[in-house]
This record gives C-alpha cells, structure tokens and sequence, in this order.
C-alpha cells in the first residue's frame, strides 16, 4: 500500500511512521505502545545517564519485541558569560518571587553531550535504532554503533545538513520542516538557515541523498503522511500528535493546554532553552520576546526557566511552561496511541487509494 519501502525494510516495521522522542514527554509505555502498533516508537534520552538508558530500554524490551529508537542531543558544550548570566538572572528574579520558587539559581548544563560513557551503554544494549539531534558523534562512536548493527538517524533542518548527514554515516534523514515542535535540530548557527517549511524541505532532501527520507513538522493526520509520499519521504515522525495520546508523560496543564491549541498558538523561542524551539505561547515566551539576544547558551538557560516551570504547574498553570508543540497542534486528537497509529493508516490508505 506503501508507495515506498525503503524506510519500513531498513527499520523493520509496518507502517511508515515515527513517533519523535520528545525529551521529557515521552516514556517507555508510549514508545512500546507505538512500536507494538507497528510504527516506530521513540524515547528521548537527552536527560539519561548509563542506569536510566538500561532501566528503560529493558522496560521497554518488556513491552514490546518490535524495533524502537532511542534519541541523544550532540551539542557542543556552552559557553559561560558572567555579565549575561547576571543580566539574565536580573531579568528572571521578578518572576521567580512571584511564584515563590526562591533565588534564581546558577546555570547549570541541564543536558549533558553524547558522550563515552553513553556510548559504551549503547554498545552494550543495542536497542535496534538510535537517533540524534543537533549533529553526530565522532566517526569512531558512528563506525561503533553501525558495526553494532544500529540504525542510526539524524535530524537536518536544510539541504546542505542531508548531505552532510548522508556523507557522516546516517542510515535515514529526518527532514525537519520549520513548523515542528520542540528544539530545532540545526546544525550550526546561524540558526535562520533551517527555518524551512517541511513542504519546500522535503523535495530538496529528497533529490539530494541517497538514503531514505523521513518527513518532519506539521503532520498530524493521514492527509500529512500521504502528502509527504507525494513530496518524496519515505515516512514521516510525528510528535506533536502523541502528546495527547494517555500513555504519553505530559502532566494534566501541559495537556490541557495543547487540546486548547490553534493555528497561531506557537512560537519559535530561544528563552526558555537558550537554542531555537517551537512551543504554546504562554506569558513567559511573550514577555521575555525582548530577550531572545540575551539568551544563555543552551542548555543554560533551560536550567534557569525550568524552575520557573515546575512552579508554574504546582499552581496548575503553564503561564511559565516550556510546552513544546508544533503548528498542527490544532488537528490533535485524544486516542490511546494504539488506535492513533491505526486512524493514521487508515486515513493516508484513503488519500493514497484515491490519489
């Protein structure tokens, strides 16, 4: 039924359809939920040391005997500036005495590389895909992983990314449009060079690699997922959508707040990670839209606005939330993750069957 296979043969599944790992929003019973559903489910592990990553691959494996993803962030190391963390924490302590969250804290690098030590643990484990975000691994840790026998996937944002991705190694290009939630996987600054809509995106990448294409932002329904065969992908990953799903780990504001979404209900920010993401526009993104230069290197900043977060939904508000969403938000549904997969099919065979 798939007008392509490609994909499917390389990652052994069903259906072409990727749930993205979403750091922090995902879990273990969502990406088994997909995975048993015949699509790939994903766990995002930016915030995992070596017990976590063991600890959950297993829960995982407990679940569910199909292929699944595990995703790291390969970022470089910030760069600390005293003036702008001071200036920074200034611009911050009103709010945190609003909410009572104490003193603004030091920075801190709240996600920490792809390193060693992670590497060794995947070696070990050999969940059957891993992908990153942000860039790749050394091309000692790449060689690793594919004689290991994992499928490895990266994110590019433009052409030039595919192919450099293509050229590193990478077994399938996540295409990613500019109107996807969550951090922007850009390479590199300047940061305005991926801000490419998936529709111009993925028919450039497509004529430009080799590998396999997977289609990324703004997808939401079977309407999505044939229009990205159309462009030349060969599946497409999905986030925004598996939020709402029951299995996902969203708390009850950061749910409620995507089933209100809209068209115009996200923005593309700096403040709260200090790196390029697209989340809901609540009072902390709004305010702080002066501040988008002042930013702290990523992940610095993320350790400053998270408190504010945690605080802001102990009073059941996302006033101050990071709630990564993407610009289809509005077409979300409320379906267990199972039956998602399966309305996904079903609506992308009756585009594909009548196209």
């Amino acid at each position: 039924m798939w007008p392509r296979t490609d994909l499917l043969d390389l990652l052994g599944i069903a259906h072409p359809i990727i749930q993205a790992p979403m750091a922090g929003s995902t879990n273990p019973a969502l990406a088994s939920a997909v995975s048993n559903a015949g699509g790939l489910g994903s766990l995002g592990c930016a915030r995992h040391d070596a017990d976590a990553l063991r600890a959950d691959s297993e829960a995982i494996r407990l679940s569910s005997n199909k292929p699944f993803n595990l995703n790291f962030f390969v970022h470089s190391a910030p760069v600390e500036d005293e003036a702008a963390t001071a200036a920074m924490q200034a611009r911050l302590a009103p709010y945190f005495d609003e909410l009572d969250a104490g003193a603004v804290p030091d920075p801190y690098p709240l996600f920490t590389p792809f390193d060693d030590s992670i590497l060794e643990t995947l070696l070990a484990l050999r969940p059957p895909v891993v992908s990153f975000h942000y860039g790749l691994p050394d091309p000692a840790a790449m060689t690793a992983l594919k004689e290991a026998g994992i499928i490895l996937l990266c994110s590019a944002t433009t052409v030039a990314e595919a192919r450099e991705l293509e050229a590193g190694g990478i077994d399938a290009v996540i295409a990613q449009g500019f109107e996807a939630g969550g951090h922007r996987g850009t390479l590199r600054p300047p940061f305005e060079n991926g801000s490419v809509g998936t529709m111009a995106l993925v028919p450039q990448v497509a004529d430009a690699v080799t590998v396999p294409v997977i289609a990324a932002g703004g997808i939401a329904d079977g309407r999505g997922i044939a229009a990205a065969f159309a462009l030349g992908a060969s599946g497409v990953q999905m986030g925004t959508a598996f939020l709402s799903c029951p299995e996902s780990g969203v708390d009850p504001v950061y749910r409620a707040a995507l089933l209100e979404g809209a068209d115009d209900a996200t923005q593309v920010t700096k403040v709260i990670s200090g790196r390029p993401a697209r989340g809901l526009r609540n009072r902390y993104v709004k305010e702080m839209a002066d501040q988008e230069d002042a930013a702290l290197d990523f992940p610095l900043q993320y350790s400053l606005s998270t408190p504010l977060g945690v605080a802001s939904r102990a009073r059941g508000s996302g006033d101050f939330a990071a709630m990564w969403a993407g610009q289809s938000v509005g077409l979300n549904r409320v379906l267990p993750a199972a039956d998602l997969v399966e309305t996904l099919v079903r609506e992308a065979e009756a585009v594909l069957g009548s196209s």
